[in-house]
């Protein structure tokens, strides 16, 4: 597959709903901001960004990583969804929902802008390489390569076409450049290039701004691996192509859960299915397509290792909303239940093929426990022999559910053709974005 014509139809993806796409809208903004200011410094009309360039760099870095937090990101949707929900114009809700889910551009026009603001701060050292130590110098260029590599890894082909290539480098060379990044840091704020001296004394470190900067970047990183446990699964296996894994405790709806056999490499995203908070598990289900879901399958472990606490999808803003349709195909149902089970506000479309004996009795049981049949329309495409007109089905339910909203989980195409027939209709739609 061409990457670029790969990358063209991501961005159209991501911007069927938003005309112009709130991903680039929000990297452009960020990015833009930065080089306005960098282009200030650069030609000495900035002269807080040059004397604090190591501060600008680690400053956008906080702010990436921050992005991409869970503890972060749950604590940002329980404002929304507390603040603004029903009550709001509906405009402004489905802008929250799309800001929302679109923070990655926050998350990627920091990093791409500190890479810039670091590279500023490397000639600036460079041009004054007499007067600066050879470790400051080495430990730089260093940094900026390590920097560079993880965000290599984190473009969006790498990331959707070779998952565990973006996992490995983006997570380990990334805690690599946060290591030299302590080091380059360091060994600039305790190196004074007028004396050529080093100042060696703990309380001039602790007053520069890119050292609590850099402290705050570290928090940011650690924060969601303290949370990181082995935990005990059951693993019901109702066909060849998918294992539904069962974990204890109920959770809220709209949640997404990562899952690996090891503490620190490979993590998969999954949604999560769950009663409530009240229930006494909760599920995730993995369709058999790569490696890690073929293991599920052939070798079924006993334990996982996953982060206790999840991170929150698009579905779980449906509280923002006063009526809305939730639409999945195939595995996408792990992500689209719960909000159907826990709302009497949603109505739930899944197209499938022979879905109960695919997928088993337990799933099969909570829809039909939990999802009245006045508002649940499943689609068994070998029993109907083919796929439905999606947009027939939801231009129809749309109307007469009264929905304000659609929330979309399929495949890569069935996505797209779904979002762009919903703009063409006028219906507030957001499907997957792929970005976990």
């Amino acid at each position: 597959m061409d990457p670029l014509a790969t990358m063209v139809q991501y961005l159209q993806v991501c911007g069927t709903h938003t005309r112009l796409g709130d991903i680039l809208k929000l990297f452009t903004f960020t990015f833009s901001l930065n080089m306005i200011g960098l282009g200030l410094a650069a030609s000495g009309h900035f002269p807080y960004a040059v004397k604090y360039s190591g501060a600008m760099v680690v400053a956008n870095f906080n702010f990436a990583i921050l992005m991409r937090n869970e503890i972060f990101g749950r604590l940002l949707y329980l404002f929304v969804n507390t603040c603004f929900a029903k009550w709001a114009p509906l405009k402004f809700r489905l802008g929250c929902t799309s800001v929302l889910q679109h923070l990655g551009g926050i998350h990627s026009g920091c990093a791409t802008s500190a890479i810039a603001w670091l590279i500023l701060k490397m000639v600036r050292t460079y041009q004054n390489r007499p007067n600066e130590h050879v470790s400051i110098l080495v430990t730089g260029i260093l940094t900026n390569v390590a920097v560079f590599l993880t965000a290599c890894a984190a473009i969006p082909w790498v990331r959707n076409t070779h998952h565990n290539v973006f996992e490995r480098h983006h997570r380990f060379v990334g805690w690599t450049g946060l290591f030299l990044t302590w080091a380059f840091t360091i060994l600039g704020d305790i190196w004074d290039p007028t004396t050529r001296t080093w100042k060696l004394d703990g309380v001039h470190l602790v007053r520069q701004q890119d050292f609590w900067y850099v402290m705050g970047m570290t928090l940011f990183i650690a924060l969601p691996w303290i949370c990181t446990r082995e935990v005990p699964v059951d693993i019901e296996l109702p066909s060849p192509k998918v294992a539904i894994v069962r974990f204890r405790r109920g959770m809220q709806q709209g949640l997404l859960g990562r899952i690996s056999r090891h503490p620190v490499k490979e993590y998969h995203a999954f949604g999560i299915i769950s009663e409530g908070t009240h229930a006494k598990y909760h599920y995730m289900i993995c369709g058999v397509q790569g490696d890690f879901t073929r293991s599920l399958v052939n070798d079924p472990p006993r334990t996982l290792w996953t982060r206790e606490l999840k991170f929150a999808g698009v579905s779980n803003t449906s509280t923002l909303y006063k009526r809305g349709i939730r639409i999945c195909t195939g595995t996408g149902i792990g992500a689209a239940l719960s909000t159907c089970i826990q709302s009497p506000n949603w109505y739930l479309i899944w197209i499938g093929s022979d879905q109960e004996k695919t997928f088993g009795p337990t799933i099969s049981g909570l829809i039909h426990r939990y999802v009245e049949p006045e508002r649940l329309l499943l689609w068994d495409s070998k029993v109907r022999g083919g796929r439905p007109d999606t947009m027939k089905i939801l231009r129809e339910v749309y109307q007469s559910w009264n929905a304000e909203v659609v929330f979309i989980t399929s495949n890569y195409i069935g996505n797209s053709e779904m979002m762009e027939g919903c703009k063409e209709s006028g219906i507030p739609c957001f499907g997957t974005l792929w970005d976990f």
